[in-house]
């Protein structure tokens, strides 16, 4: 009797842990460039690559070529790629400064904080990844430099209608 008890409440637990995974993401109020406020909800519809990124951070800087080249590649697939400064507010020219030399195809947020992030569950260390379904529930979340096939993958899998081996919830890169 305690052996079927144990039995049917691992069963159980495997059948809640899938729906347990998925995640809205917090609905973060963010500005772009021009001073436009958005909010994450926003963003339902698409699928989403959320990037935070620091002037400071050199991973970052390392990182956000390899997310520009994706955003195009997956251009026109009803995939957004935002890139979001964590640059405090007084640092906001050194993101101008930035972007002026990199030319980025992405949308550029500020407004981030290690706050946000620590809410988004990508701990507090930059740089960090939100991957986003159309609902906006969080598929996958990379701490630290994100490598190509660890979007690649997340974006596949959704792109292909979840068919196959789905991508992991957490990817920790440092």
């Amino acid at each position: 009797m305690k052996a079927t008890l144990r039995i049917l409440t691992v069963v159980f637990m495997c059948c809640l842990m899938p729906s347990a995974s998925a995640k809205r993401a917090p609905n973060f109020e963010l500005k772009d460039l021009t001073g436009t406020t958005h909010k994450i909800a926003e963003l339902k519809g698409s699928i989403t690559v959320i990037n935070f990124w620091a002037t400071w951070c050199v991973p970052c800087r390392e990182e956000l070529p390899l997310l520009s080249r994706l955003s195009q590649e997956y251009g026109g697939k009803k995939i957004r790629f935002i890139a979001v400064s964590a640059d405090a507010a007084k640092d906001r020219s050194k993101v101008e400064q930035f972007l002026s030399r990199n030319s980025l195809a992405m949308d550029i947020w500020v407004g981030a904080d290690l706050d946000m992030l620590e809410s988004a569950g990508l701990g507090n260390v930059l740089p960090a990844t939100l991957i986003l379904d159309e609902r906006g529930e969080i598929v996958t979340r990379v701490m630290g430099e994100a490598r190509d096939e660890d979007v690649r993958k997340t974006l596949e899998w959704l792109l292909g209608d979840r068919v196959g081996t789905p991508p992991p919830l957490s990817i920790k890169r440092y």
